[in-house]
């Protein structure tokens, strides 16, 4: 096949015409350099995450050659209008954080920034939420199989961040309960202040996504009519190991969700299963408080839980859970008795 492609080298040509091929050849570079950021298994997905060293929590980019430490990789190439936290990310945009992954993607594969994901140990995808809130009962077939009617308004819960947890960690099982059970979970994350949004303009607050488990005790949860106790013993919500943003998931509503329990999968679904999507939760909620950057809810489970089940073989110490949600990554964790260390 003929290479109709212009070279810049050949003698002769008018400058404006070889400055043209060399613009072209240059993007053509940086488009293939650009690979280790945007070419993946999920189409060109920014999937931002935390990871913990001796300093405490970074800021990463997940690319194909490794994760990039943002505040590292800003450091090393002078490039100080760069956010190198969650926070300033909200404020300013992603676009210079795309365009600090261009650059370093321009360098050595094996820059001092670039680190090897299998040996980083994850942070939860947001630090420290305002608000963790989370929804009940919001898919239908899972309405069904625990024998409840379809919520005529959204059902409105909290958790605390001494319930935060990031893929890897292990999730330990207090004494005091017995029957432990999962719920993957779709969790949304706020991008920007709001108050009485419409639900049409709701989804512009949204920042992104995330996997998420809330992790329930389900003799603690309904020992009385709050549920309170059964969702918030310590690292009972994991989330990650991404946090993607909103316009690289497309519609949150369309997206496949499983979870598994040792390798056997429990809950095979879709996030269209959701009775109120997200626009209606998001607008509801921000009808009774400020929602903040930062702020997550965790948008319910869809069937396939222990306690739907005729037979319910709860979870127990060893237990490895993972939750897989379309374009999100794989969230997994190990159970283990709570010995108050």
């Amino acid at each position: 096949m003929q290479d109709d492609r212009p070279s810049p080298e050949l003698p002769g040509r008018p400058e404006a015409s070889r400055k043209k091929s060399i613009e072209v050849l240059a993007s053509n570079l940086l488009l293939y350099l650009v690979g280790s950021y945007t070419e993946s298994s999920n189409g060109g997905i920014m999937r931002l995450l935390h990871f913990k060293d001796k300093t405490g929590y970074r800021l990463g980019v997940q690319t194909s050659k490794g994760v990039c430490d943002i505040a590292q990789a800003a450091s090393a190439l002078k490039a100080s209008n760069i956010p190198t936290t969650l926070e300033a990310v909200f404020s300013q945009g992603t676009s210079e954080l795309a365009e600090l992954i261009e650059t370093t993607a321009m360098k050595q594969a094996n820059a001092p920034w670039m680190r090897d994901q299998s040996q980083l140990s994850f942070g939860p995808c947001v630090l420290n939420p305002n608000k963790i809130l989370c929804i009940g009962l919001n898919y239908r077939r899972h309405a069904a199989e625990t024998g409840q009617p379809i919520p005529e308004i959204p059902i409105v819960f909290s958790k605390f961040r001494n319930t935060l947890a990031a893929s890897g960690d292990r999730i330990p099982l207090p004494p005091t309960a017995v029957q432990y059970d999962y719920e993957a979970e779709l969790v949304v994350v706020i991008g920007k202040k709001c108050k009485y949004v419409p639900e049409d303009k709701a989804l512009e607050v949204v920042f992104g996504y995330c996997n998420g488990n809330d992790v329930s005790a389900r003799d603690l949860q309904l020992r009385t009519s709050q549920w309170l106790l059964g969702k918030t013993p310590d690292r009972f919500f994991p989330t990650g190991p991404y946090l993607v943003t909103a316009d690289e998931v497309g519609d949150p509503h369309a997206l496949k969700m499983r979870c598994w329990v040792n390798d056997e999968c429990r809950q095979d679904s879709n996030t269209g299963d959701m009775i109120f999507k997200v626009p209606r939760l998001v607008s509801y909620i921000s009808q009774y408080m400020t929602l903040e950057p930062g702020d997550v809810i965790s948008t319910g489970t869809p069937s396939g839980v222990i306690i739907g089940m005729q037979s319910k073989v709860w979870l127990k110490s060893g237990d490895e859970v993972s939750v897989e949600i379309e374009k999100l990554g794989r969230l997994t964790n190990t159970l283990q008795a709570d010995t108050g260390g």
